[in-house]
């Protein structure tokens, strides 16, 4: 909410729209009056008024009276006229005649002058629908209208036994934007901006009612006309729908179907202090803390910045102009085209016209960046715009270089050229996401994607080239080509998440992500997810406004991601690549659903002679949630046959039995199921086997009783595997023999699905505990990566019981040799490890940290005092000697087995630093404290965005919340604060699901259960879905403790004795 008494906001009232915007609107007494068109009411009331002689006055009140005279007059003759012809002037409003004015110029011209009439203010808070206009703007006196207007209209419709348009979650649909002229005033010292937008609109179907959408900003004054030389239309009324967050034209006459028309509606609105819409962030450089402000609409909130058609399907074209202090910059989509500098300190740049684009990735910024620049070999121009001092340091640098490669490599990969003439890297302070594909303009937090070599790790580097890759994938998928509405959002983000992988494979050959990586960081997590009965389709139905948020979720990025990969896999990757150059050519500067894309691939697959309707296979895939567990046994009385069955895999097997729909027999995939033979010193080539019933018999080849079967191969598809327990057995006896017969990717598989096919009930507790003894030999990164992630959940299940140490035990015993042969890396800090990486040392010191962390996480004595060594001797020599990999897990080790003297060292450190990667370790380093009374203090101190920054505050609660000493802390503080926390982060995407997430996740009590249960019957409102979640996941947990906890301290016990 913007500060009405503000002394800047009064100095700077006359700073608003002006120059040509201003030309048609100089004879307007009001505006005279005001200085200008950004600010009026309330604000231009109290400003300072320019010297003026007194002929101008008397000139403009003979203007006034004249018009005044002439309005009367021409009321008078419409009236008599309407009497006499008995005809009813339909809906007339009862606004002032003064009101009606005369058009401002040729209605076509976007950006012709402001709106005739004094443009008043109307002082209602934002959501409150303002006075009702007469005219072609609101007239005089006429605030407090609106919602009796709004209350009459809706009368109207029901009377209809029709909904209102404005109270539909879409659009009508009568109306479809061309072009945007929009003209924006941006004041910094207040943080508030005055806006006028024109928008040529078609009229598709004959309508009295312009419907678009408005949220939280004042509307000044609306004008309608005809898109020629004709005049305005007049306005009846207008009034804003907080509820679907609309803004309502209603004129006294239909527009034309097949007609353009032009809308003008001038307005202003606070820069806010939050994460959404036009919002303002700031940081400190040499002790002054600066300002600066940035866009975020997607997916809903370009409506908080203008009045628009907030709905990806309308695609126009967009010119923006904005005002500012001379003593900053501007960006937007498009590069500046001419900027215009006046006397007193204030600039307006003028942008290019965008291509034909969507509301959600428009963006701009008002800043006081610097940049460093490069090209692309096809004359795309690149920058990357962050703090002065950090641009000083070189930390853009990387990400500006890699980007460069990366559009090369996405042209090439795609054959369709980047679009736009330029492509803007913009790091802040404080973003709700990591990033944001704005067309253009992409923006990203700086942890994602400023880099110092000196002081980041490869895991940090492999995060910041990650993000790259995805936002320019956007480029092409979502900006070029756009999903027509919400329900489809997997086929922008699934895509910009599969070529995470593609991308960094490129400018890491050696790295292999798509192919393994994948598995851990994708697949694994994925299908946690999508286990639970709350899960949801990856193409789900958008019903209400709320449904919007929530598909931005882990099943569109991920499991979006995993289809296409399986897809990619069984088409062939050259079949596929050739579609998704045709898709995106063919789709170009439009929208597609997901059939589009289906039918594109179908194609593809048509010229290679292939006969494959993927339509028919995909969509039981992105149209029902969940996916199949398949089950192979080998049957006893013929030989070389199996038998395959697949079925819904759910991890609350009581909530399958409960549920008729879960456990009925309609859950069925064609399933693209690879399987191969192998024995102790070989393995066949895979096959491919359609399994498309529920269970079906199938011959294999060269299968005898001391073979083995393997399913899934490489895990290509999305789904789980089981077999017979002699099966089992023999892959458990290869591992241990001569584990590389099974490809590294499957070795992670296996270790991933024995371990949540037991957390199910699907297998016995031992099964993979007893597969991970073979780790010991293990000598590549992702079946260690894949044991560590499988081991997490269940660490949290039992770090809280009596017998912890037992299975604490276990572990170090897997761990201890290969961390003794391993040891620890040497500190070589002059090296950058970019320049290491490209010598293929990522797999080894990959494999190294992922040791290091379990046998420090469970307690390694060496390990501990490994840790403790490093961050004495950096106390001691205020130098910083820790090998750059392995920091947080040392930092971490270090807080939570030292004094508080320690603590209070990393939050120095924490407060000292300005390299976003160290500081955000640092940072996390703080929840690992044994102390109760650290972490209480820190929980307090993450809700001050002084101290925390806000998107870095959910993170302090949920590590907490994963600290066994802290568990119950960060649950309480979570219920006590939840007002605060859904008020800070229950519109931003993911946050709030995050949050809610991170902090219940490993509950597993009873009385935990209870807790989380009343606590939601308390605050019901909002994040349905992922209480729904929270409250299945803490009923597994507490299931998984009645029945299979005993069971597995039970086989620890015996193995521990042997």
């Amino acid at each position: 909410m913007m500060i009405e008494e503000d002394a800047a906001a009064l100095r700077n009232g006359s700073r608003g729209l002006s120059g040509q915007w201003a030309d048609a609107a100089a004879e307007d007494a009001a505006a005279l009056r005001n200085g200008s068109r950004g600010l009026s009411g309330q604000w231009a009331d109290a400003a300072a008024v320019r010297p003026r002689t007194t002929e101008r006055h008397i000139t403009v009140h003979k203007r006034l009276v004249l018009g005044f005279a002439v309005s009367i007059l021409a009321l008078l003759v419409v009236t008599m006229i309407a009497v006499l012809l008995s005809v009813r002037i339909e809906e007339c409003s009862s606004s002032s005649p003064g009101s009606d004015t005369a058009a401002d110029g040729p209605a076509g011209r976007a950006g012709n002058g402001s709106v005739a009439g004094s443009a008043r203010l109307n002082r209602n808070h934002a959501g409150e629908p303002p006075g009702r206009g007469g005219g072609e703007a609101e007239g005089p006196g006429a605030a407090g209208g609106g919602q009796a207007e709004e209350e009459q209209q809706e009368e109207e419709w029901q009377r209809r036994r029709e909904p209102p348009p404005w109270t539909r979650l879409r659009l009508p649909g009568h109306l479809r934007p061309l072009h945007y002229n929009l003209m924006l005033s941006a004041f910094m010292e207040n943080f508030t901006f005055g806006g006028e937008v024109n928008v040529q609109v078609e009229c598709l179907n004959a309508t009295r009612h312009i419907v678009l959408h408005a949220h939280r900003m004042h509307i000044e004054a609306v004008r309608v006309a005809e898109d020629r030389l004709a005049g305005a239309l007049r306005v009846s009324s207008f009034f804003l729908y907080p509820q679907t967050q609309v803004f309502v034209v209603v004129l006294n006459r239909s527009l034309e179907a097949l007609r353009s028309y032009n809308l003008k509606i001038l307005y202003n609105a606070p820069i806010e202090n939050e994460l959404l819409g036009f919002f303002r962030s700031s940081y400190v450089l040499y002790g002054e803390r600066r300002f600066l402000a940035v866009t975020q609409f997607s997916p809903t909130h370009a409506r908080k910045a203008f009045p628009c058609f907030d709905e990806p399907i309308y695609k126009a074209t967009f010119k923006i102009s904005i005002k500012h202090q001379a003593t900053y910059l501007s960006l937007s989509n498009m590069p500046v085209e001419t900027s215009v500098f006046e006397e007193d300190g204030w600039v307006t740049d003028h942008f290019s016209q965008t291509p034909l684009m969507s509301t959600y990735y428009l963006a701009w910024a008002v800043c006081n960046f610097t940049y460093r620049e490069t090209t692309t070999k096809n004359g795309v121009v690149i920058r990357l715009y962050a703090r002065p001092d950090a641009i000083r340091r070189g930390s853009g640098d990387y990400a500006l270089n890699i980007t460069r490669r990366l559009i090369e490599f996405y042209e090439d990969y795609f054959k369709v050229p980047y679009s736009l003439p330029k492509l803007d890297l913009l790091a802040v302070p404080k973003h709700p996401y990591a990033a944001m594909e704005n067309w253009g303009l992409s923006v990203f937090v700086e942890q994602r994607i400023l880099l110092d070599p000196s002081i980041s790790s490869i895991s940090y580097l492999l995060d910041v080239t990650m993000v790259i890759v995805h936002e320019l994938c956007h480029q092409w998928f979502g900006d070029l080509v756009t999903p027509v509405w919400w329900e489809d959002v997997w086929l922008k983000e699934g895509f910009a998440h599969y070529f995470e992988f593609v991308g960094t494979d490129y400018l890491y050959p050696g790295w292999n992500m798509e192919k393994q990586r994948f598995l851990t960081d994708v697949l694994h997590e994925v299908m946690l997810l999508d286990g639970l009965a709350s899960s949801h389709p990856v193409s789900q139905e958008v019903q209400q406004a709320t449904d919007i948020d929530r598909v931005f979720d882990w099943i569109a990025y991920k499991k979006g991601a995993a289809l296409i990969r399986m897809l990619a896999n069984f088409m062939g990757h050259s079949v596929f690549q050739m579609g998704l150059q045709d898709y995106l050519t063919i789709h170009k500067y439009g929208n597609a659903a997901r059939k589009d894309l289906w039918n594109t691939l179908s194609e593809a697959l048509k010229k290679v002679g292939k006969f494959v309707n993927i339509q028919e296979v995909m969509d039981q895939w992105t149209l029902q949630m969940g996916y199949p567990i398949i089950t192979i046994m080998g049957n006893e009385t013929a030989d070389n046959i199996i038998r395959i069955s697949q079925d819904h895999f759910i991890y609350d097997l009581d909530i399958k039995a409960k549920d008729r729909g879960l456990g009925n027999d309609s859950y069925l995939w064609q399933i693209p199921l690879t399987i191969a033979v192998g024995n102790t010193s070989q393995i066949s080539s895979e096959a491919i086997i359609w399994v498309s019933n529920k269970s079906e018999l199938h011959r294999i080849a060269s299968l005898d009783e001391r073979s083995w079967l393997l399913g899934n191969i490489n895990q290509t598809g999305y789904f789980r595997v089981n077999y017979d327990v002699r099966n089992w057995r023999l892959l458990i006896d290869q591992l241990m023999r001569n584990h590389k017969v099974i490809s590294v990717s499957n070795r992670a598989g296996l270790i991933d699905d024995a371990f949540n096919l037991a957390r199910a009930g699907y297998l016995p507790q031992n099964i993979p505990l007893e597969i991970i003894k073979y780790l010991s030999k293990e000598k590549e990164f992702l079946p260690w990566h894949a044991a560590s992630q499988a081991l997490y959940p269940l660490d949290k299940l039992l770090d809280r019981t009596e017998n912890y140490n037992i299975f604490n035990e276990y572990i170090l015993r897997q761990v201890a040799s290969m961390y003794l042969k391993l040891g620890w890396p040497t500190n070589n800090v002059d090296k950058s490890f970019v320049q290491a990486s490209y010598q293929a040392s990522y797999q080894h010191e990959e494999l190294r940290r992922e040791v290091i962390m379990l046998a420090c996480s469970f307690g390694n004595k060496h390990c501990h005092q490994q840790a403790a060594t490093l961050i004495s001797d950096w106390i001691s020599s205020n130098r910083n000697r820790i090998p750059l990999n392995v920091r947080d897990i040392v930092y971490c080790t270090g807080v939570s087995l030292m004094d508080e003297d320690v603590w209070e060292f990393i939050w120095m450190k924490f407060h000292s630093t300005i390299a976003v990667s160290e500081k955000k370790i640092l940072l996390e380093a703080l929840t690992c404290s044994d102390d109760r009374n650290l972490l209480n203090r820190l929980l307090n101190l993450s809700l001050n965005s002084e101290v925390v920054l806000d998107q870095d505050a959910i993170d302090v609660i949920i590590h907490v919340a994963r600290n066994p000493h802290g568990r119950d802390l960060a649950w309480k503080f979570f219920r006590e604060k939840w007002k605060i926390l859904n008020a800070r982060y229950g519109e931003a995407l993911f946050m709030n699901s995050k949050l809610i997430s991170g902090v219940t996740e490993f509950l597993n009590t009873d009385s935990e259960l209870n807790e989380l249960k009343n606590f939601i019957k308390t605050y019901e409102e909002g994040s349905v879905a992922s209480f729904s979640r929270a409250v299945e996941t803490v009923e597994a947990n507490v299931r998984w403790q009645t029945l299979y906890k005993e069971e597995l301290f039970q086989w620890l016990r015996k193995s521990l004795t042997l």
